[in-house]
């Protein structure tokens, strides 16, 4: 029984140090995805201008700020953040950013589908794991880092 126990924790130490290997690529595919599904948002904001006004002044409730200033930054977060996202540069400032744009997005609608709220936890957890491991390998932060380490 000691031994079959033994076998299992080294197989699992194995299959964990390759996952553990995988991480840059999961971090990249993290980052692109999620600064997809925002810079997509954002861009349906610019494309139809009047369309966000009316939303942010009748559909969203925004606490705090004024309908236009809450569409203003609402789009320039997610024109903005996802770009630093994608090139993994100010990662820590635009993964935060973004987590709270899409916490504000949740609670600024009165109602919302539950399919939709799963997409925004899951978002949410992403950018939260972004924060908290950084951008990864693939990233400016990374490079950026390294030379100013050497410099």
């Amino acid at each position: 029984m000691k031994a079959l126990a033994y076998s299992f924790y080294r197989l699992n130490d194995s299959v964990q140090r390759i996952v553990r290997g995988l991480l840059p690529v999961a971090l990249l595919l993290g980052r692109l995805y999620v600064a997809w599904v925002f810079f997509k948002a954002g861009l349906t904001k610019v494309d139809d201008w009047g369309t966000t006004l009316f939303l942010f002044e009748e559909e969203y409730s925004v606490p705090l700020l004024s309908p236009e200033l809450a569409a203003f930054l609402a789009t320039f977060g997610e024109l903005v953040f996802p770009i630093l996202l994608a090139l993994g540069l100010l990662s820590l400032v635009s993964s935060l950013g973004l987590f709270v744009i899409n916490i504000v997005a949740v609670i600024s609608l009165a109602m919302i589908a539950p399919a939709a709220e799963l997409y925004h936890v899951v978002w949410g957890l992403i950018l939260m794991a972004l924060a908290m491991c950084g951008p990864g390998l693939f990233s400016l932060d990374k490079l950026i880092g390294d030379r100013l380490r050497r410099a």
